[in-house]
């Protein structure tokens, strides 16, 4: 099993595929979308610090904050802890490491974007703004 790290450091083992991610800030959306979909599977994340956390994941939000449950925390140097509910804050995962059985394929095909419909519009258009509910006032004092 090869795997490969990629500039934001997901790590991907490559048995049947062969390719790599190359994310730029461009992709960083698409990026947190595809984290966004590994609900329910079960990972390894290593931190900055070198601690290991192994746990099934249940949401990653936007900040790339990954919340997992049935956790065993590995510190560096230290015994493994286990816990049911863990929630790690974005900026200090280094990297993923995905299982082999991850179908890759489905997650990474990119949905396409909804169009919002457009809002139905009156017979005329509106101006600039000024011709609309009570008036503005006689200046600073106001009158009624």
């Amino acid at each position: 099993m090869k795997l490969v790290r990629s500039h934001f450091s997901i790590l991907i083992p490559l048995f049947r595929y062969s390719f790599s991610f190359n994310f730029n800030l461009k992709c960083f959306y698409n990026y947190n979308r595809f984290l966004m979909k590994l609900n329910n599977e079960t990972v390894s994340i290593e931190l900055k610090n070198g601690t290991v956390v192994h746990g099934t994941i249940t949401g990653v939000d936007i900040s790339m904050n990954t919340h997992l449950k049935t956790v065993k925390l590995t510190l560096k140097g230290k015994n493994p802890v286990t816990m049911d509910h863990l929630s790690v804050r974005g900026n200090n995962i280094r990297c993923y490491i995905l299982p082999d059985s991850l179908n890759l394929e489905t997650l990474l095909v990119e949905e396409t974007p909804r169009i919002k419909p457009k809002k139905p519009t009156a017979g005329k258009p509106l101006g600039r703004g000024r011709g609309r509910g009570r008036g503005r006032g006689r200046g600073r004092g106001g009158g009624r």
